[in-house]
């Protein structure tokens, strides 16, 4: 795991606290009950602010995943 990819875990382990690690690399809203639409505010939230990016909103259906997430932050910011 790299680091890009611990960071995203810990802004996961922030709004999905009950999620161990495995769960947070498998999660997406279909899959995980408490991600709602708060949630998903706050997940992205805490995402712009930890990789200093912006959120193009015409790709919002890669933030409904955690592997969504991980590839849109690779590509925004690819030094991590």
């Amino acid at each position: 795991m790299d680091r890009t990819e611990t960071r995203l875990q810990e802004c996961f382990s922030k709004v999905f606290p009950d999620l161990s690690r495995d769960q947070i690399r498998d999660a997406s809203a279909a899959s995980v009950g408490a991600w709602d639409s708060i949630a998903s505010v706050t997940l992205l939230m805490l995402v712009q602010e930890e990789f200093g990016v912006v959120a193009d909103m015409e790709r919002f259906e890669e933030f409904t995943s955690y592997r969504g997430l991980l590839e849109y932050v690779r590509e925004a910011c690819p030094d991590g």
